[in-house]
């Protein structure tokens, strides 16, 4: 009895073989445009973090490193993601180095990881 229902099985996934297709390639599509839909808010995101951490260092670290990141008072900061990590620069901006003042009081954790992987694509 078994055999006679993969059988039957089998004989009607042939015959509606087409059904099937049409059903797999629909829910590829479905998927392709939900991923492209989350890509594109995730890019969106992406953007908007990039601005709030470039007029961020705009307001706090231009005066020093320069609006190019060439630096002035301050060392340049072109290629800083090569040079350090991400989380070496938060370091950086918590306890100050050679001249340059802690930050701790002037931005918030989640501002200095903003700054801080903005700086840090800068590679």
């Amino acid at each position: 009895m078994s055999e006679n229902r993969a059988e039957r099985l089998c004989a009607f996934m042939k015959a509606n073989s087409f059904v099937w297709l049409v059903l797999i390639l629909g829910l590829a599509v479905i998927s392709a445009c939900s991923n492209s839909e989350n890509t594109d808010s995730v890019q969106n995101a992406s953007a908007q973090a990039d601005e709030v951490a470039a007029s961020l260092y705009k307001k706090h670290c231009l005066s020093c490193h320069a609006a190019d990141l060439s630096g002035l008072v301050g060392p340049s900061l072109k290629q800083v993601g090569t040079k350090l990590t991400e989380e070496q620069i938060i370091a950086v901006m918590n306890d100050g180095a050679k001249g340059m003042p802690s930050f701790t009081k002037m931005l918030s954790k989640e501002e200095m990881e903003a700054v801080a992987g903005w700086l840090s694509k800068n590679e």
